[in-house]
């Protein structure tokens, strides 16, 4: 019996413990959120139209609106034979405003898994946003990530509509 309790209350930590993470990445998530809805207003082009740009670097296989170390940007991820690129699109022209390789172990491990998911789709990125905007009208693209799920190529769409956050799923084949 007293064995049981002590894995009744070592169940209860763990579980305690993974909420409150859970909880906290929720909170930072819903924050980068909200300092990305205040900063669109300033963005003159749609993610769809930033992809056209980063076109001109490689194949786009991800893309979104983000505010990192305090400035708002579009960053797209590109490949082209085997390398791998961060591209950010100035978000008021839709110009190409950096270029830098991929070298870092977790932005690669994604660009990775990005570009396998892309390997099965018939379907492009910017489809896939405006499938996404389709359904939900007044809401505008902020972020496009392909994902194998199951056996199947998605697309992982996230929109904001003020600062209401959705993600809808879009098959890529």
């Amino acid at each position: 019996m007293l064995n049981y309790l002590r894995s009744i209350t070592l169940l209860c930590g763990v579980l305690g413990v993974a909420a409150l993470v859970g909880s906290t990445a929720a909170a930072e998530e819903e924050k980068g959120y909200a300092e990305v809805a205040k900063s669109l207003r300033s963005a003159k082009i749609t993610l769809q139209q930033g992809l056209t740009a980063s076109e001109s670097k490689g194949q786009p296989i991800s893309a979104k609106f983000e505010v990192d170390e305090g400035r708002f940007q579009l960053s797209i991820y590109t490949a082209k034979r085997g390398v791998f690129h961060e591209i950010i699109v100035d978000h008021t022209t839709g110009a190409v405003a950096k270029t830098e390789t991929i070298s870092e172990a977790d932005d690669l491990k994604a660009a990775k898994s990005q570009i396998a998911a892309l390997a099965k789709a018939t379907k492009t990125l910017k489809t896939a946003i405006d499938e996404s905007e389709h359904r939900l009208t007044g809401y505008r693209a902020v972020s496009v990530t392909p994902e194998i799920m199951g056996s199947h190529s998605v697309a992982v769409v996230t929109l904001l509509k003020g600062n209401q956050a959705r993600s809808l799923t879009e098959s890529l084949e």
